[in-house]
């Protein structure tokens, strides 16, 4: 039986590949629209996905303490690889020591705003994975306005196994 730390390891590999899926996607978009707010829009929400992975890494009393702008506009595209490339490593390095037992663990935190809380780390752990399939999403319908190709990113894509037999 696989753990649940070895569920979360999967699914960050899944996550990975997802958003390569979305980094190589935005070269999709028409060289007409690249100056459209929107595109800009596409850019910021991926910068979000990556600021709100460092922040909980330093909640977690991991890494630098980050900048209070979770939605940065001043992210440029070729920014991105480099932000996406940090945080893969430094997230692998943490699922490599995560176990079971520290997914239970509760922790206190504040937040942006000043308040105080207290989660699990597994609480966080999904919430992240949702937060960033939910960003995912709207970057694509914005890649998909702006005439590009949405990366195909949903998870069952990812987990096919093909069988190689069509059925008519």
């Amino acid at each position: 039986m696989i753990s649940l730390a070895d569920r979360y390891r999967r699914w960050f590999d899944y996550e990975k590949d997802a958003n390569k899926k979305v980094l190589d996607s935005y070269s999709s978009v028409p060289e007409a629209a690249l100056n459209d707010p929107s595109f800009q829009k596409a850019i910021d929400l991926f910068g979000h996905i990556m600021a709100a992975r460092k922040l909980w890494l330093y909640r977690f009393g991991l890494g630098d303490k980050p900048a209070p702008d979770l939605f940065s506009r001043s992210v440029t595209l070729a920014e991105l690889p480099d932000l996406a490339d940090r945080m893969n490593k430094t997230w692998t390095d943490y699922y490599e020591s995560l176990d079971d037992e520290a997914l239970v663990k509760v922790f206190e935190y504040q937040s942006l705003e000043g308040d105080r809380f207290r989660n699990s780390v597994e609480d966080i752990l999904t919430q992240l994975f949702g937060h960033a399939l939910y960003h995912r999403g709207q970057i694509n319908v914005l890649i998909r306005s702006l005439g590009g190709t949405p990366a195909p990113t949903d998870f069952v894509f990812w987990t096919r196994q093909p069988l190689g037999e069509k059925v008519e």
